[in-house]
């Protein structure tokens, strides 16, 4: 008999209550555990995890087709590809502290296998496949969504360069950027950049310079599509 652990405050982090908890087990259940328990016929992760690279691709398609509903497929894949991947299904897991809950083998425990990135974002995906059979596709949707939402400005388009090319196509002008105000301490600062080319004028904040300018060009961008649709 497998020792059981806690696995409620996980649960809570994850933002969803399983109504089949064995599930769950499975999904932290690392091949390098399951392959010494010689005396219990028991699976390891790796179908969850099959299962759940698929449903996650599926729903960040979705989430990126209704967040970006004129962008084509060429960039959303693009987007995609810069979200669904081993470093940033790390990231995820360990702002979970996924790593604390996955069942290891002593060996994977002894070189530190819950800090893996391959591990970890396996066992993410294994959560996911786990959240799919004990619910569906809308259950698993609504994690992804919660837990990649923080990460679906590091996809973005780049504004900036869509912008250049709209500019230099158009009307051959090349915008500035200028950074008007810093807010907050030095290990938190906030930036307001303002965008300047001909008469047009945007102002962008982010956590940082680049995020500040991609939103003042994203506005910038909103503008000029608005100003030739109306023409």
């Amino acid at each position: 008999m497998i020792e059981s652990i806690n696995l409620s405050n996980l649960e809570k982090k994850l933002l969803y209550e399983f109504k089949n908890r064995e599930l769950l087990e499975e999904a932290l259940r690392h091949s390098s555990f399951a392959n010494e328990q010689a005396a219990v016929d028991i699976r390891d992760n790796e179908r969850l995890e099959f299962l759940g690279d698929a449903v996650l691709n599926l729903a960040v398609g979705y989430i990126l087709m209704k967040r970006y509903p004129d962008q084509k497929e060429g960039e959303l894949s693009r987007m995609r590809a810069n979200l669904v991947n081993e470093k940033k299904l790390a990231m995820i897991a360990r702002s979970l502290n996924l790593g604390s809950y996955v069942r290891l083998g002593k060996g994977e425990i002894q070189t530190n296998g819950q800090e893996k990135k391959s591990i970890l974002a396996n066992a993410f995906e294994a959560v996911i496949g786990a959240v799919f059979i004990d619910a569906g596709f809308d259950a698993a949707l609504r994690l992804i969504d919660n837990h990649f939402s923080a990460l679906l400005s590091t996809a973005d388009i780049d504004f900036k360069s869509q912008l250049q090319v709209v500019l230099q196509g158009t009307l051959n002008l090349t915008p500035t950027y200028s950074v008007i105000e810093e807010i907050g301490p030095d290990h938190d600062k906030t930036f307001k950049v303002r965008l300047n080319v001909s008469e047009l004028q945007t102002d962008g904040i982010g956590k940082s310079k680049k995020n500040a300018e991609q939103e003042a060009a994203r506005k910038a961008l909103e503008i000029l599509v608005s100003n030739n649709s109306s023409d």
